[in-house]
């Protein structure tokens, strides 16, 4: 228990700012997570819709420092280095990797 009343009022507002900080974080895998999902499944507008939603929320997180801004940026540059993988890859069927064309049947 706070010994003055001031660390009770700090107390209060460190519980606030934990719920709201959690509640944040939550959303962020949460979008994260229904973005790779889309990846995997090779939905890419829905991913891009997702990366759009998933970066201005690590923003507002990182401008109320829930989060760090060089962790929003990295987290940013992942997904966008992973849906720009996914558009370079030919569609299911086909070849997957750069080597397995470069490979003669001999």
């Amino acid at each position: 228990m706070p010994h003055t009343r001031s660390a009770a009022k700090r107390l209060r507002q460190n519980e606030k700012r934990r719920i709201a900080n959690k509640a944040r974080r939550t959303e962020l895998k949460t979008i994260r997570k229904r973005l790779e999902r889309c990846l995997h499944d090779g939905k890419l507008e829905e991913a891009e819709q997702l990366y759009r939603r998933l970066s201005k929320r690590l923003d507002q997180a990182a401008s109320v420092r829930t989060i760090h801004k060089n962790t929003a940026s990295r987290i940013k540059s992942r997904v966008a280095l992973a849906i720009a993988a996914k558009r370079r890859q030919p569609a299911a069927g086909g070849t997957t990797a750069a080597g397995d064309t470069a490979r003669s049947s001999s």
